[in-house]
């Protein structure tokens, strides 16, 4: 493709080989997953395996878009989008949260940071799956509040992107600069409802 993005092979099996790599994932890591081990837990040849996917990190920046995708459906079918509008936005930052701190979150940022140089694309592509679906879904929402009058925002966009930042605040730095590895309850409400407190001062009708 003319940007250097890879599309995968689509096929029979191609479902099945994404499941059994995203459990190996989720419990070995991206550097502990061995391929034969995937393999296994997809239930299919090694051979199989590599006519869908050529190596290790293709296959492993599948599984984080699909997941990322998967998070944010989840999200949506969980969140009562008609609850007030702190509520809900309360909700949105929880699940953001979830997800940045988990492991397999974790994960996938370090990855792609690390590997950026030899692998760019790697970099583009959680990104479109990762933060441009949560800021898409964000404006989406903050339409609606602006049209039911909850919300008054002139710049969607931005609004979405501040929300992102708000809601990794403190947290997020941290994660980067290897200072925590984990957060309590208390640590993570506190920044999720010092994001919505700031952002309805803001944005608040």
């Amino acid at each position: 493709m003319p940007d250097g993005t890879i599309e995968p092979k689509k096929g029979r099996k191609y479902d099945q080989v994404l499941e059994g790599a995203r459990l190996v994932f989720l419990s070995d890591g991206f550097e502990g997953a061995s391929v034969d081990d995937i393999a296994r837990a997809a239930n299919v040849s090694k051979a199989t395996l590599y006519s869908y996917f050529p190596d290790k990190r293709f296959l492993f920046m599948q599984v984080a878009k699909t997941e990322c995708q998967r998070q944010a459906d989840l999200a949506i079918a969980t969140i009562n989008m008609e609850a007030p509008i702190g509520q809900v936005l309360h909700d949105i930052a929880s699940e953001m949260v979830e997800f940045i701190t988990s492991k397999f979150g974790k994960q996938i940022f370090r990855i792609c940071v690390g590997e950026s140089d030899r692998f760019p694309e790697l970099g583009r592509e959680f990104y479109d799956s990762g933060p441009m679906l949560i800021r898409s879904k964000l404006i989406d929402f903050f339409e609606k509040g602006v049209a039911r009058g909850d919300l008054k925002i002139d710049d969607f966009e931005l609004a979405a992107d501040q929300f992102h930042e708000l809601a990794k605040a403190t947290l997020f730095p941290k994660l980067v600069f290897n200072i925590a590895d984990d957060f309590s309850t208390v640590e993570k409400e506190r920044v999720i409802n010092g994001a919505v407190e700031m952002f309805m001062a803001r944005y608040g009708a």
